[in-house]
């Protein structure tokens, strides 16, 4: 028998065999673009960390998206940039039904109503302390007080038109509070993504910085209610508690360095595993790519299918709107 009578190089002698024997493929289906919301007309904001992305007034977004709706993008996540005077210690704000989330939500359904829209539920834009939840006099945050905001802020998106709620607080037992109360204001339609497995991670500074939320927070951490990066086992607890509560899709959060999360996820639960390639993550690529250390698109591309190969079946990234046109010139 000739040596050797097994190669794996046939596979990849030409493009074209490397396309029919590829196992994973991106597709502008797999993406959801997060995006920072501005109240006002005809604004846009630099984001200093995260070169390349801005905070935009719902009436500039819809003219970015309108376009990208038409090339295929099918889902996009709105977090908003809280102007001071609206941040409490309550963050009543966030249930305001003229809110700026809840007016954005209304505008771009009316304008795109085939276009998913998910809101975030969670109180850190709106808290004057940059908490995600309510706190004491100590600064602990209260569980079942913050629960209770959680409810009302996802009543008030959901009522605004919002496909998907999704909870980004990691307070216990709030997938199972929001599921009840909106089967029972028979909002049965409105899907909940639950982020379930979500670390204290040092990889949301950017984030802060672009919905505002750094500054309130200072020196403060979130450690008592995100999950120690060391840990795998407990983000499979957390996943399986809120799938039992109601959960439609569970998020994994950072992505790139918890691939071995969402792959554990994956093989364990029947639920679309979502995954945020977050905003330190980006910068990290984009200043690389900014700098001419990395290729732009390829780069990307490379990254975005680590995230499909590991298991994901949906990636919200700041990609998202490049991507599509790479995908869909």
């Amino acid at each position: 028998m000739p040596f050797p009578y097994t190669r794996k190089r046939r596979l990849r002698a030409s493009q074209a065999i490397r396309n029919l024997s590829q196992e994973n493929h991106l597709t502008v289906d797999d993406l959801i673009w997060p995006v920072f919301v501005l109240d006002g007309f005809n604004r846009t904001e630099a984001i200093h960390s995260m070169p390349g992305v801005e905070r935009m007034s719902v009436d500039v977004l819809l003219d970015k998206l309108t376009p990208l709706h038409d090339k295929g993008l099918n889902a996009i996540a709105l977090f908003p940039v809280v102007e001071k005077q609206h941040k409490s210690d309550d963050a009543a704000e966030a249930w305001n039904p003229e809110g700026l989330v809840q007016r954005a939500v209304k505008t771009i359904k009316s304008a795109l109503p085939e276009l998913l829209v998910i809101t975030d539920v969670a109180l850190d834009p709106y808290t004057s302390h940059g908490q995600d939840g309510i706190i004491n006099e100590q600064g602990d945050v209260l569980n079942d007080v913050t629960i209770k905001a959680l409810v009302m802020q996802a009543k008030s998106h959901a009522k605004a038109g919002a496909d998907v709620v999704a909870p980004s607080d990691m307070m216990d037992g709030r997938v199972g509070e929001i599921r009840a109360m909106l089967e029972s204001n028979k909002h049965h339609n409105t899907a909940i993504l639950a982020y379930s497995a979500k670390y204290a991670s040092h990889f949301y500074g950017p984030f802060r910085d672009a919905v505002g939320s750094a500054a309130n927070l200072g020196k403060s951490s979130k450690a008592t209610y995100q999950m120690n990066p060391a840990n795998a086992l407990e983000a499979i607890d957390e996943i399986a508690m809120d799938i039992e509560e109601g959960a439609d899709m569970v998020m994994v959060k950072p992505g790139l360095p918890y691939l071995d999360i969402i792959a554990m996820a994956k093989a364990q639960f029947n639920v679309p595993i979502c995954a945020y390639h977050v905003s330190g993550e980006y910068a990290m690529l984009q200043s690389a790519i900014d700098n001419g250390f990395l290729a732009e698109q390829p780069t990307v591309m490379e990254t975005l299918m680590c995230f499909k190969r590991a298991g994901c079946d949906a990636i919200l990234t700041y990609y998202a709107d490049r991507v599509t046109e790479w995908l869909n010139p």
